[in-house]
């Protein structure tokens, strides 16, 4: 499966934007699909992953209640609407997919490339 992450750039604090992740080649249908970030200096850390039918979704604490996950199966896309953004949440945003969730295996098979997401205070 390949895929393209798309939706980044600059905002201020408050701010929000929304993350595009397009999946092509296998089924898409049969895929947890998830975000992930890199900070500068940090290393990479699980945002949040929906599962292939998008009835399950899992988010990290530091983007509860901010961050919302979704899947869109006619356009193979998964969004990430991200709401209220903080400086901290600057960082590089990578899709990914895999074939179990990331708490059953965190080793996600297949990224796309990044988004880069900043944030000024």
């Amino acid at each position: 499966v390949q895929l393209q992450a798309s939706g980044g750039g600059l905002v201020q604090a408050g701010d929000s934007l929304r993350l595009a992740c397009a999946a092509s080649g296998r089924i898409f249908s049969r895929y947890y699909i998830g975000w992930f970030r890199r900070a500068p200096g940090k290393e990479r850390e699980f945002v949040s992953e929906v599962s292939w039918s998008g009835e399950s979704t899992d988010y990290a604490d530091s983007v509860k209640g901010r961050f919302t996950i979704s899947r869109d199966g006619t356009k193979n896309t998964v969004y990430l609407q991200m709401n209220s953004l903080k400086p901290e949440d600057t960082a590089v945003y990578y899709c990914a997919a895999n074939f179990v969730g990331y708490k059953a295996n965190p080793a996600y098979v297949y990224w796309g490339q990044g988004t880069l997401v900043t944030v000024s205070s």
